[in-house]
């Protein structure tokens, strides 16, 4: 299995969507979705988990993102490290984007995954797909609310520096 993911967002923070296309053989399928006030990265993020819930069974998965964030996290044990310290990064500081880290750890279980980076905006066709898909969901009209950002936002205004 194969899965192809991309996020955008028109400013950042601003409309957002995601992208992913799932290869199997002969199969493919496209997702997309947004929300009016989100993050590049958190749609990152948001799309490697749409596309690893589509999963029914457990697999062997190629997951490919143009996001450094996503995949470094990923291969270099960070989200490990973050679960071990209680989702933060180090004491003291918040982890952001916990609500979807938590749920990326969650729907990886089971399967035996593989991250690959692939450099954005170069050709690469499953790549530029997903960018699309990201793209025009960004600029659906009514798009819903990102809770877990909209969570962030709050409290980064009680707590100044929260996420520096």
């Amino acid at each position: 299995m194969e899965i192809f993911t991309d996020g955008a967002c028109r400013g950042n923070p601003g409309p957002g969507g995601y992208g992913v296309v799932l290869k199997s053989g002969t199969h493919r399928r496209e997702l997309s979705g947004g929300f009016a006030r989100t993050t590049n990265n958190r749609m990152e993020l948001l799309a490697a988990i749409a596309g690893l819930e589509e999963l029914k069974q457990p697999c062997r998965v190629t997951v490919s993102s143009d996001s450094r964030y996503l995949v470094n996290s990923m291969t270099r044990g960070w989200l490990q490290k973050w679960k071990g310290l209680g989702w933060r990064r180090g004491p003291g500081q918040r982890l952001r984007n916990e609500d979807l880290w938590k749920r990326l750890d969650a729907v990886c279980g089971g399967h035996e995954l593989h991250w690959e980076w692939v450099k954005g905006h170069a050709g690469h066709a499953e790549n530029e797909c997903c960018d699309a898909l990201a793209v025009e969901a960004a600029e659906d009209k009514g798009l819903p609310a990102d809770e877990g950002y909209l969570d962030e936002e709050q409290l980064a205004g009680e707590e100044p520096g929260l996420f520096d």
